[in-house]
């Protein structure tokens, strides 16, 4: 089977984390939404129907019939519904379109999908809507994802100097730690393939650690938290999600948040979750331009893709950090950091692609890859789009 998913209006409230990718390709729980579409659906390929500036990178795949909704994640019950589609049928809960079958090779505008046989899903349903819902919901997706991955599956044997507390434990092959606790009382704890957790960490349920990454020793990780794969991780951690490629390596807190893709936070900082007065936190919110409601008392940091802070960092509640935004100094920076932003609580200078790109080539040799084409003219088109935001 070959599937698409298509951005819906979701895309526009999530930026600046959808800057970079169609909303499908968000990781929360231990996978991507694209990736637990395939694995529910048994889908051999997954494309994307998103803004034409990111699809050189993320292809439509032509000969698909099926098109979901990338910001719906699935469970066993709604991909059954999706599965059930026929040409021609659609399948929505109150007004939201979640899926659509076309005949395999179609692509439909707005207008035939339209007039395609209207079906109900009455079921309860996770819809991403806002960076906030990444960290939010990221309990019960990764519990869901727990059991799609490892059901009816052995662990891996982990060292005897470990200590386990529960029973909802699994090691992918070439998992490795030592001298540590793992606490699955609460939620399930998750090691990637080559994953390792050095001495004497502490980590709760529900917790992932992706293929590739490393726990340095010392750590405290705390539930509902995710770290996604070739990342490095040390210090207090709580109920945040790093997508990949990123590192917080040292001592500092991170928690209520969500960290993109190349991303680097620099020793001893700190990111505050709750306002003093304990008020409602606000977030920047890039479709309307102003701060928007949260409805949350815990809040810390959104950090977008190849942002960066230096060390001794202090975030307040509720920041946003955009696309390569670049953060040093003493003091608070402001509460939203545009996108190719350059400075800190002193003020903040634009970033250039120039000086960026020198940088990113540099980070992606380290990871023995290649920073192509592609990825400079997706970057060039984020930084002429936000350019109304960097009034420095």
């Amino acid at each position: 089977m070959t599937i698409n998913l298509f951005d819906d209006g979701a895309w526009l409230t999530l930026r600046p984390l959808s800057l970079t990718r169609p909303v499908a390709d968000l990781r929360i729980g231990i996978l991507t939404i694209a990736q637990k579409w395939e694995k529910y659906l048994g889908a051999n390929q997954a494309g994307f129907r998103t803004i034409s500036y990111l699809a050189p990178k993320y292809a439509l795949a032509q000969n698909a019939g099926l098109f979901i909704n990338g910001a719906v994640c699935p469970d066993r019950n709604l991909a059954e519904a999706v599965s059930g589609l026929n040409p021609g049928e659609s399948l929505k809960k109150t007004g939201l379109i979640i899926a659509y079958k076309a005949e395999a090779g179609e692509i439909p505008d707005d207008e035939t999908i339209g007039l395609f046989t209207s079906k109900n899903y009455d079921a309860e349903l996770i819809r991403i809507s806002f960076p906030e819902d990444i960290f939010k919901y990221n309990d019960t997706e990764l519990k869901k994802d727990f059991d799609l991955l490892t059901k009816g599956r052995p662990s891996a044997k982990l060292s005897s100097t470990n200590t386990f507390i529960g029973d909802d434990f699994f090691a992918e092959e070439g998992a490795e730690a030592e001298c540590s606790t793992f606490n699955s009382k609460n939620g399930p704890v998750y090691m990637g393939y080559n994953s390792q957790v050095w001495e004497g960490c502490h980590i709760r349920g529900s917790f992932a650690l992706c293929d590739n990454s490393q726990i340095k020793m010392g750590a405290k990780i705390y539930g509902q938290t995710t770290i996604g794969p070739h990342s490095r991780v040390g210090g207090e951690i709580n109920n945040a999600v790093i997508w990949g490629y990123s590192s917080k390596g040292h001592e500092g807190y991170l928690g209520n948040s969500v960290m993109g893709q190349w991303c680097n936070i620099g020793a001893d900082s700190n990111n505050s979750n709750l306002k003093n007065n304990y008020a409602e936190v606000k977030l920047w919110d890039y479709s309307t331009e102003h701060f928007r409601k949260t409805g949350l008392q815990f809040c810390g940091l959104i950090m977008a893709d190849h942002a960066k802070c230096g060390i001794n960092t202090m975030f307040n509640t509720g920041t946003v950090a955009g696309v390569s935004a670049n953060i040093f100094g003493a003091g608070f920076p402001r509460n939203f950091i545009p996108d190719f932003a350059w400075g800190g609580a002193h003020g903040f200078e634009t970033y250039s692609l120039h000086k960026m790109f020198e940088t990113t080539e540099k980070v992606y040799e380290r990871r023995n890859m290649e920073f192509n084409q592609i990825e400079k003219d997706i970057l060039t088109q984020i930084f002429e789009d936000t350019n109304t935001h960097r009034h420095f």
